[in-house]
């Protein structure tokens, strides 16, 4: 089992490259049943889920699809600030649109509410949400719950396949949980 250190912290391999890419082809698999003859948007959450996004889409052949990215930020070191930052605005109009949020992890579902909320304003036709990790046992908004969810898990902190530690270890292949 391999291990990293990242700001003084041990992290151990936990989701592996090969369980990440089942995790993807099952949703992508998913996505490409239930939009079946549609063309979603998908809406990519800067940075953390680029990896994610990226593989997803390569896996979506049966459907045409568009795509465009916001980023925001809920997140300071280890644990969620509470406050939600817009930091780069979606560039595309969602109006009569079928969308997707694309995120590498669900927690709260702070920035899945605010974002569910802001594509209802803006005239979205539907919203769902695709995120690679999900943790129910944080989740504090019941609209965020994802629709397709690559890997659920416990309330650890995890990097790695997108995800950071403030700005670090998103290009590891694997996913890694703090060392016990």
């Amino acid at each position: 089992m391999r291990t990293i250190e990242e700001h003084g912290y041990q992290f151990e391999e936990w989701i592996t490259p090969e369980q990440i890419a089942a995790d993807v082809k099952q949703v992508a698999d998913q996505i490409n049943k239930d939009y079946a003859g549609k063309e979603p948007l998908f809406l990519v959450v800067l940075n953390g889920a680029f990896v994610f996004a990226a593989d997803l889409l390569r896996g979506l052949k049966d459907i045409r699809c568009d795509v465009t990215f916001i980023r925001v930020s809920s997140y300071f070191g280890m644990s969620s600030t509470g406050n939600l930052q817009l930091i780069v605005p979606m560039q595309q109009s969602v109006r009569n649109r079928d969308v997707i949020i694309v995120e590498d992890i669900v927690d709260s579902g702070l920035t899945i509410h605010h974002m569910k909320a802001m594509l209802r304003a803006e005239g979205a036709t539907s919203s769902r949400v695709a995120a690679m990790l999900y943790k129910p046992s944080k989740l504090e908004y019941n609209d965020a719950k994802p629709d397709y969810v690559g890997h659920e898990i416990a309330d650890e902190f995890v990097v790695g396949y997108g995800l950071d530690f403030d700005g670090y270890a998103r290009n590891l292949d694997a996913i890694y949980r703090v060392k016990k």
